[in-house]
Protein backbone atom coordinates (compact mmCIF):
# COMPACT_ATOMS: atom_id res chain seq x y z
CA UNK A 1 0.00 0.00 0.00
CA UNK A 2 2.78 2.39 0.96
CA UNK A 3 4.66 1.64 -2.26
CA UNK A 4 1.53 2.23 -4.35
CA UNK A 5 0.80 5.56 -2.58
CA UNK A 6 4.38 6.68 -3.09
CA UNK A 7 4.17 5.80 -6.79
CA UNK A 8 0.92 7.74 -7.07
CA UNK A 9 2.54 10.74 -5.46
CA UNK A 10 5.45 10.55 -7.88
CA UNK A 11 3.05 10.30 -10.82
CA UNK A 12 1.00 13.27 -9.56
CA UNK A 13 4.19 15.26 -9.01
CA UNK A 14 5.28 14.45 -12.57
CA UNK A 15 2.03 15.73 -14.08
CA UNK A 16 2.13 18.85 -11.92
CA UNK A 17 5.69 19.52 -13.09
CA UNK A 18 4.73 18.81 -16.70
CA UNK A 19 1.75 21.13 -16.50
CA UNK A 20 3.91 23.76 -14.87
CA UNK A 21 6.58 23.50 -17.56
CA UNK A 22 4.00 23.81 -20.32
CA UNK A 23 2.43 26.86 -18.66
CA UNK A 24 5.69 28.75 -18.35
CA UNK A 25 6.03 31.18 -21.27
CA UNK A 26 9.31 31.36 -23.16
CA UNK A 27 11.56 34.40 -23.04
CA UNK A 28 10.59 35.15 -26.61
CA UNK A 29 6.89 35.07 -25.79
CA UNK A 30 7.30 37.29 -22.75
CA UNK A 31 9.37 39.81 -24.69
CA UNK A 32 6.88 39.83 -27.56
CA UNK A 33 4.04 40.80 -25.22
CA UNK A 34 6.14 43.51 -23.60
CA UNK A 35 7.21 44.97 -26.93
CA UNK A 36 3.70 44.82 -28.35
CA UNK A 37 2.29 46.86 -25.47
CA UNK A 38 5.21 49.26 -25.54
CA UNK A 39 5.02 49.76 -29.30
CA UNK A 40 1.38 50.74 -29.02
CA UNK A 41 2.25 53.39 -26.44
CA UNK A 42 5.30 54.82 -28.22
CA UNK A 43 3.38 55.04 -31.49
CA UNK A 44 0.45 56.80 -29.85
CA UNK A 45 2.64 59.17 -27.82
CA UNK A 46 5.44 59.64 -30.31
CA UNK A 47 6.49 63.01 -28.89
CA UNK A 48 7.76 62.35 -25.32
CA UNK A 49 7.84 66.08 -24.55
CA UNK A 50 4.15 66.61 -25.22
CA UNK A 51 2.23 67.53 -22.04
CA UNK A 52 -0.47 65.25 -20.69
CA UNK A 53 -3.97 66.60 -21.15
CA UNK A 54 -6.91 65.17 -19.19
CA UNK A 55 -8.93 67.34 -16.84
CA UNK A 56 -6.04 69.81 -17.04
CA UNK A 57 -2.62 70.13 -18.66
CA UNK A 58 0.33 68.50 -16.88
CA UNK A 59 4.01 68.27 -17.85
CA UNK A 60 5.15 64.88 -19.08
CA UNK A 61 7.62 64.37 -16.23
CA UNK A 62 4.84 63.73 -13.69
CA UNK A 63 4.76 60.45 -11.77
CA UNK A 64 2.49 58.59 -14.20
CA UNK A 65 4.92 59.01 -17.08
CA UNK A 66 7.91 58.47 -14.80
CA UNK A 67 6.57 55.03 -13.83
CA UNK A 68 6.25 54.19 -17.52
CA UNK A 69 9.92 55.05 -18.02
CA UNK A 70 10.86 52.74 -15.15
CA UNK A 71 9.26 49.98 -17.18
CA UNK A 72 10.80 51.13 -20.43
CA UNK A 73 14.30 51.07 -18.93
CA UNK A 74 13.61 47.55 -17.65
CA UNK A 75 12.60 46.57 -21.19
CA UNK A 76 15.70 48.27 -22.60
CA UNK A 77 17.88 46.20 -20.26
CA UNK A 78 16.45 43.05 -21.88
CA UNK A 79 16.43 44.29 -25.46
CA UNK A 80 18.61 47.42 -25.88
CA UNK A 81 16.92 48.98 -28.89
CA UNK A 82 18.23 52.42 -29.79
CA UNK A 83 14.68 53.76 -30.12
CA UNK A 84 13.95 52.93 -26.47
CA UNK A 85 17.02 54.75 -25.25
CA UNK A 86 16.34 57.75 -27.49
CA UNK A 87 12.76 57.95 -26.25
CA UNK A 88 13.99 58.13 -22.66
CA UNK A 89 16.79 60.61 -23.35
CA UNK A 90 14.58 62.88 -25.45
CA UNK A 91 12.04 62.99 -22.62
CA UNK A 92 14.70 63.74 -20.04
CA UNK A 93 16.47 66.37 -22.12
CA UNK A 94 13.23 68.19 -22.88
CA UNK A 95 12.71 68.59 -19.15
CA UNK A 96 16.37 69.56 -18.72
CA UNK A 97 16.73 66.63 -16.32
CA UNK A 98 14.63 68.60 -13.87
CA UNK A 99 11.67 67.81 -11.65
CA UNK A 100 8.15 69.11 -11.57
CA UNK A 101 8.44 71.75 -8.87
CA UNK A 102 12.19 72.11 -9.38
CA UNK A 103 14.86 71.08 -6.91
CA UNK A 104 12.91 72.64 -4.03
CA UNK A 105 10.22 69.95 -4.24
CA UNK A 106 9.87 67.41 -1.46
CA UNK A 107 6.97 65.60 -3.13
CA UNK A 108 7.74 61.95 -3.86
CA UNK A 109 5.65 62.02 -7.03
CA UNK A 110 7.95 64.72 -8.41
CA UNK A 111 11.03 62.67 -7.52
CA UNK A 112 9.89 59.62 -9.48
CA UNK A 113 11.36 60.85 -12.77
CA UNK A 114 14.73 60.86 -11.03
CA UNK A 115 14.80 57.07 -11.21
CA UNK A 116 15.18 57.22 -14.98
CA UNK A 117 17.53 60.22 -14.87
CA UNK A 118 19.82 58.25 -12.55
CA UNK A 119 19.54 55.13 -14.70
CA UNK A 120 20.63 57.13 -17.75
CA UNK A 121 23.43 58.79 -15.77
CA UNK A 122 24.81 55.37 -14.83
CA UNK A 123 25.07 54.60 -18.55
CA UNK A 124 27.26 57.65 -19.12
CA UNK A 125 28.73 59.18 -15.97
CA UNK A 126 30.45 61.89 -17.97
CA UNK A 127 27.04 63.56 -18.30
CA UNK A 128 26.70 64.91 -14.77
CA UNK A 129 23.72 67.08 -15.74
CA UNK A 130 21.63 63.92 -15.74
CA UNK A 131 21.89 63.51 -11.98
CA UNK A 132 22.53 67.03 -10.69
CA UNK A 133 18.93 68.16 -10.17
CA UNK A 134 17.57 65.02 -8.58
CA UNK A 135 20.59 64.87 -6.26
CA UNK A 136 20.21 68.55 -5.36
CA UNK A 137 16.55 68.03 -4.47
CA UNK A 138 17.24 65.04 -2.24
CA UNK A 139 20.22 66.79 -0.66
CA UNK A 140 17.94 69.67 0.33
CA UNK A 141 15.77 67.15 2.14
CA UNK A 142 18.80 65.72 3.91
CA UNK A 143 19.69 69.22 5.09
CA UNK A 144 16.54 69.24 7.26
CA UNK A 145 15.24 66.95 10.01
CA UNK A 146 11.81 66.54 8.40
CA UNK A 147 10.89 62.90 7.78
CA UNK A 148 7.10 62.95 7.40
CA UNK A 149 6.78 63.77 3.69
CA UNK A 150 5.65 60.29 2.65
CA UNK A 151 2.13 60.36 4.05
CA UNK A 152 0.71 57.97 1.41
CA UNK A 153 2.13 54.58 0.53
CA UNK A 154 2.48 55.28 -3.21
CA UNK A 155 5.29 57.66 -2.22
CA UNK A 156 7.53 54.74 -1.25
CA UNK A 157 7.81 53.51 -4.84
CA UNK A 158 8.10 57.02 -6.24
CA UNK A 159 11.03 58.10 -4.09
CA UNK A 160 12.74 55.30 -2.16
CA UNK A 161 14.66 53.93 -5.17
CA UNK A 162 16.11 57.42 -5.75
CA UNK A 163 17.56 57.50 -2.23
CA UNK A 164 18.93 53.97 -2.62
CA UNK A 165 20.60 54.75 -5.94
CA UNK A 166 22.20 57.95 -4.63
CA UNK A 167 23.51 56.09 -1.60
CA UNK A 168 25.19 53.53 -3.83
CA UNK A 169 26.55 55.97 -6.42
CA UNK A 170 28.04 58.37 -3.88
CA UNK A 171 28.87 55.74 -1.24
CA UNK A 172 27.02 57.88 1.26
CA UNK A 173 25.08 56.16 4.03
CA UNK A 174 23.11 59.32 4.76
CA UNK A 175 20.78 58.51 1.88
CA UNK A 176 20.09 55.03 3.29
CA UNK A 177 19.51 56.40 6.77
CA UNK A 178 17.12 59.13 5.69
CA UNK A 179 15.23 56.75 3.43
CA UNK A 180 14.85 54.36 6.37
CA UNK A 181 13.72 57.11 8.74
CA UNK A 182 11.09 58.31 6.26
CA UNK A 183 9.94 54.77 5.53
CA UNK A 184 9.50 54.04 9.24
CA UNK A 185 7.53 57.27 9.63
CA UNK A 186 5.15 56.05 6.93
CA UNK A 187 4.93 52.55 8.34
CA UNK A 188 4.62 53.35 12.04
CA UNK A 189 3.52 56.97 12.51
CA UNK A 190 1.45 58.34 9.62
CA UNK A 191 -2.16 58.05 10.71
CA UNK A 192 -0.97 55.91 13.60
CA UNK A 193 0.96 53.71 11.17
CA UNK A 194 -0.06 52.68 7.66
CA UNK A 195 1.14 49.07 7.94
CA UNK A 196 -1.19 46.59 9.60
CA UNK A 197 1.03 43.88 11.05
CA UNK A 198 -2.04 41.69 11.62
CA UNK A 199 -2.69 41.33 7.90
CA UNK A 200 0.79 42.32 6.64
CA UNK A 201 -0.76 44.80 4.24
CA UNK A 202 -0.83 48.61 4.03
CA UNK A 203 -3.58 51.18 4.25
CA UNK A 204 -3.18 53.73 1.47
CA UNK A 205 -3.18 56.74 3.83
CA UNK A 206 -4.69 57.87 7.13
CA UNK A 207 -8.17 58.11 5.58
CA UNK A 208 -8.32 54.31 5.32
CA UNK A 209 -6.87 53.31 8.67
CA UNK A 210 -9.30 51.40 10.88
CA UNK A 211 -12.07 51.98 11.88
CA UNK A 212 -12.61 52.67 8.13
CA UNK A 213 -14.07 49.51 6.59
CA UNK A 214 -14.96 48.09 3.21
CA UNK A 215 -18.62 47.19 2.52
CA UNK A 216 -18.01 43.63 3.74
CA UNK A 217 -16.58 44.87 7.05
CA UNK A 218 -12.93 44.20 6.20
CA UNK A 219 -10.08 46.71 6.23
CA UNK A 220 -9.48 48.55 2.96
CA UNK A 221 -6.28 47.40 1.32
CA UNK A 222 -5.99 48.91 -2.14
CA UNK A 223 -4.32 46.59 -4.63
CA UNK A 224 -2.16 49.06 -6.54
CA UNK A 225 -1.20 50.88 -3.34
CA UNK A 226 0.19 47.68 -1.87
CA UNK A 227 1.76 47.00 -5.26
CA UNK A 228 3.64 50.28 -5.02
CA UNK A 229 5.11 49.17 -1.71
CA UNK A 230 6.15 45.81 -3.18
CA UNK A 231 7.87 47.58 -6.07
CA UNK A 232 9.60 50.02 -3.72
CA UNK A 233 11.04 47.23 -1.60
CA UNK A 234 12.19 45.23 -4.61
CA UNK A 235 13.80 48.19 -6.37
CA UNK A 236 15.56 49.31 -3.20
CA UNK A 237 16.89 45.88 -2.24
CA UNK A 238 17.99 45.29 -5.81
CA UNK A 239 20.61 48.04 -5.57
CA UNK A 240 21.53 48.75 -1.95
CA UNK A 241 24.14 46.79 0.05
CA UNK A 242 22.70 44.01 2.19
CA UNK A 243 24.42 45.45 5.27
CA UNK A 244 22.98 48.94 4.76
CA UNK A 245 20.64 50.34 7.38
CA UNK A 246 17.05 49.29 6.71
CA UNK A 247 17.78 46.35 4.45
CA UNK A 248 16.77 43.67 6.97
CA UNK A 249 13.52 45.54 7.69
CA UNK A 250 12.71 45.84 4.00
CA UNK A 251 13.31 42.14 3.50
CA UNK A 252 11.19 41.18 6.51
CA UNK A 253 8.27 43.31 5.34
CA UNK A 254 8.62 42.11 1.76
CA UNK A 255 8.50 38.45 2.81
CA UNK A 256 5.47 39.06 5.02
CA UNK A 257 3.64 40.82 2.19
CA UNK A 258 4.40 38.05 -0.27
CA UNK A 259 2.91 35.50 2.11
CA UNK A 260 -0.17 37.66 2.66
CA UNK A 261 -0.76 38.34 -1.03
CA UNK A 262 -0.48 34.78 -2.30
CA UNK A 263 -3.87 33.48 -1.08
CA UNK A 264 -5.61 36.66 -2.25
CA UNK A 265 -5.04 35.91 -5.94
CA UNK A 266 -8.24 35.43 -7.91
CA UNK A 267 -8.91 32.06 -9.60
CA UNK A 268 -8.41 33.76 -12.98
CA UNK A 269 -4.89 34.92 -12.03
CA UNK A 270 -5.56 38.59 -11.35
CA UNK A 271 -5.93 40.35 -8.00
CA UNK A 272 -8.98 42.47 -7.13
CA UNK A 273 -8.68 46.22 -6.60
CA UNK A 274 -9.80 45.63 -3.01
CA UNK A 275 -7.63 42.89 -1.58
CA UNK A 276 -9.96 41.90 1.24
CA UNK A 277 -13.32 42.63 -0.38
CA UNK A 278 -13.94 40.95 -3.71
CA UNK A 279 -17.46 42.39 -3.77
CA UNK A 280 -16.26 46.02 -3.79
CA UNK A 281 -15.68 46.65 -7.50
CA UNK A 282 -14.32 43.14 -7.88
CA UNK A 283 -12.85 41.99 -11.16
CA UNK A 284 -9.65 41.86 -13.15
CA UNK A 285 -7.16 44.69 -12.54
CA UNK A 286 -3.84 44.87 -14.36
CA UNK A 287 -1.68 47.44 -12.58
CA UNK A 288 -1.82 45.93 -9.09
CA UNK A 289 -1.50 42.43 -10.52
CA UNK A 290 1.59 43.49 -12.49
CA UNK A 291 3.30 44.89 -9.42
CA UNK A 292 2.64 41.73 -7.41
CA UNK A 293 4.00 39.59 -10.25
CA UNK A 294 7.05 41.86 -10.40
CA UNK A 295 7.70 41.35 -6.71
CA UNK A 296 7.04 37.62 -6.67
CA UNK A 297 9.16 36.89 -9.73
CA UNK A 298 12.02 38.90 -8.26
CA UNK A 299 11.77 36.93 -5.02
CA UNK A 300 11.77 33.57 -6.79
CA UNK A 301 14.74 34.60 -8.91
CA UNK A 302 16.71 35.55 -5.80
CA UNK A 303 15.83 32.30 -4.05
CA UNK A 304 13.81 33.98 -1.30
CA UNK A 305 10.43 32.57 -2.27
CA UNK A 306 9.60 28.90 -2.73
CA UNK A 307 9.71 28.34 -6.47
CA UNK A 308 7.07 25.63 -6.61
CA UNK A 309 4.60 27.70 -4.63
CA UNK A 310 5.07 31.14 -6.10
CA UNK A 311 5.87 30.21 -9.68
CA UNK A 312 2.37 28.84 -10.10
CA UNK A 313 0.94 32.19 -9.05
CA UNK A 314 3.36 34.11 -11.27
CA UNK A 315 2.66 32.02 -14.38
CA UNK A 316 -1.08 32.11 -13.76
CA UNK A 317 -1.07 35.90 -13.40
CA UNK A 318 1.27 36.62 -16.30
CA UNK A 319 -0.60 34.36 -18.69
CA UNK A 320 -3.91 35.87 -17.62
CA UNK A 321 -2.68 39.41 -18.28
CA UNK A 322 -1.02 38.45 -21.55
CA UNK A 323 -4.19 36.75 -22.81
CA UNK A 324 -6.96 38.83 -21.25
CA UNK A 325 -5.51 42.34 -20.85
CA UNK A 326 -3.16 42.89 -23.81
CA UNK A 327 -5.05 43.73 -27.02
CA UNK A 328 -3.89 42.62 -30.45
CA UNK A 329 -2.63 46.16 -31.09
CA UNK A 330 -0.93 46.43 -27.67
CA UNK A 331 -3.51 48.44 -25.74
CA UNK A 332 -3.57 47.37 -22.12
CA UNK A 333 -6.99 46.65 -20.66
CA UNK A 334 -8.34 46.37 -17.11
CA UNK A 335 -6.05 49.14 -15.82
CA UNK A 336 -7.61 51.12 -12.99
CA UNK A 337 -7.41 54.86 -13.50
CA UNK A 338 -5.57 57.19 -11.15
CA UNK A 339 -6.92 57.47 -7.64
CA UNK A 340 -6.39 55.99 -4.22
CA UNK A 341 -9.10 53.40 -3.55
CA UNK A 342 -11.20 50.66 -5.15
CA UNK A 343 -14.00 52.93 -6.41
CA UNK A 344 -11.71 55.22 -8.43
CA UNK A 345 -11.69 54.82 -12.20
CA UNK A 346 -14.52 52.30 -12.14
CA UNK A 347 -15.92 50.38 -13.86
CA UNK A 348 -12.98 48.64 -15.49
CA UNK A 349 -13.15 46.63 -18.68
CA UNK A 350 -11.07 45.11 -21.44
CA UNK A 351 -11.77 48.02 -23.79
CA UNK A 352 -11.75 50.93 -21.35
CA UNK A 353 -8.77 53.27 -21.56
CA UNK A 354 -7.80 54.77 -18.17
CA UNK A 355 -7.33 58.50 -17.69
CA UNK A 356 -3.57 57.96 -18.05
CA UNK A 357 -2.19 55.13 -20.19
CA UNK A 358 1.39 55.28 -18.99
CA UNK A 359 1.79 54.01 -15.43
CA UNK A 360 -0.18 50.79 -16.03
CA UNK A 361 2.14 49.95 -18.90
CA UNK A 362 5.14 50.76 -16.73
CA UNK A 363 3.91 48.27 -14.13
CA UNK A 364 3.32 45.64 -16.82
CA UNK A 365 6.82 46.10 -18.26
CA UNK A 366 8.36 45.78 -14.80
CA UNK A 367 6.48 42.51 -14.30
CA UNK A 368 7.59 41.25 -17.68
CA UNK A 369 11.21 42.14 -16.98
CA UNK A 370 11.29 39.72 -14.05
CA UNK A 371 9.14 37.01 -15.64
CA UNK A 372 11.52 37.11 -18.62
CA UNK A 373 14.46 36.31 -16.34
CA UNK A 374 12.66 33.23 -15.01
CA UNK A 375 11.54 31.98 -18.41
CA UNK A 376 13.32 29.29 -20.36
Amino acid sequence: MKKRCFSSLLLASFFVSLSFAQALPSKKEVLQKMELANHYFMAKYADPSKPLVTDKVRPSNIWTRAVYYEGLMALYALNPKAEYLKYAIDWSEFHKWNLRGGIETRNADNHCCGQTYINLYKMDKSKSERIENIKASIDKMLATDKVDDWWWIDALQMAMPVFAELGVIYKDDRYFQRMYDMYLNTKLKQGGGLFNAKDNLWWRDKDFVAPYKEPNGEDCYWSRGNGWVVAALVRVMDVMPKDAVGYSEYRKTYMAMMKALLPLQRPDGFWNVSLHDATHFGGKETSGTSLFVYGMAWGVRHGWLDKKTYMLAIVKAWNAMAKEAVHADGLLGFVQGTGKEPKDGQPLSYDKTPDFEDYGLGCYLLAGSEVYKLAK
